[in-house]
């Protein structure tokens, strides 16, 4: 049998951020109104795609370079370039899946020699109010309305011939970690989904937990 390849598969907002972006953004620049949708959200109460797209035309385009010098203040998640460096050693490829917009998500990771795909939604600016596009929609499996589709881009990936590993936090990585041989999580929700689901996690604040579990696991040489 032929060993599979490892592969990463790496959230964004609230896992290589300590904090979840698209809330920050949304409490510092909306009104008060996306507060429902975002419960909406959360309680599955209507689908990721259609409750962030609404969040966005809260916010007028002229917001944008504002909101670029708000998400630049958010702090990276402890061991993170350390990580990235041991997927690049390892010749791991780390793909980062974010539900996150690209207006803010590329210069955030711009910094770190990846050596992945960034999956992540788009945005259009030529209306009065944000615009977000989804060049990662759900394929035919998948009848979620994920927006950037995390268990759709796994599909790419067949399990057959990859060893894939997920990181994330909340309710946007949890259809991904269904399809998981091993999940690790830094938030409550996707922990007690977890949990719920009996999906094998590892629990961690700051990456390095994660390189040394990789290590023991046998997940890196």
């Amino acid at each position: 049998m032929t060993k599979r390849q490892r592969i990463v598969f790496c959230d964004f907002d609230g896992t290589i951020t300590t904090k979840d972006n698209i809330m920050s953004i949304m409490s510092a620049f909306a009104p008060p109104e996306w507060e429902t949708i975002k419960d909406q959200i959360l309680a599955q109460e209507r689908s990721i795609r259609d409750g962030v797209g609404e969040l966005f035309t809260l916010i007028p385009t002229s917001k944008k370079a504002e909101i670029q010098a708000f998400v630049a203040q958010a702090t990276i998640r402890p061991g993170f370039a350390n990580f990235v460096d041991e997927t690049n050693r390892s010749n791991i490829p780390l793909h980062v899946v974010s539900g996150g917009i690209d207006f803010f998500v590329e210069p955030m990771l711009a910094p770190y020699p990846i050596n992945g795909a960034l999956y992540c939604n788009g945005s259009d600016f030529n209306g009065e109010t944000i615009e977000v596009t989804w060049p990662h929609a759900c394929d035919s499996l998948c009848t979620n309305d994920c927006g950037c589709c995390k268990p759709s881009i796994l599909r790419q990936y067949p399990a057959d011939q990859y060893e894939r590993i997920v990181i994330g936090d909340s309710i946007t990585d949890l259809e991904a970690a269904k399809l998981a041989d091993h999940i690790f999580v830094c938030g409550d929700f996707l922990e007690e989904k977890c949990q719920q689901l009996q999906l094998t996690y590892t629990r961690f604040t700051d990456f390095s937990t994660v390189i040394d579990q990789l290590k023991s696991s046998g997940v890196t040489p």
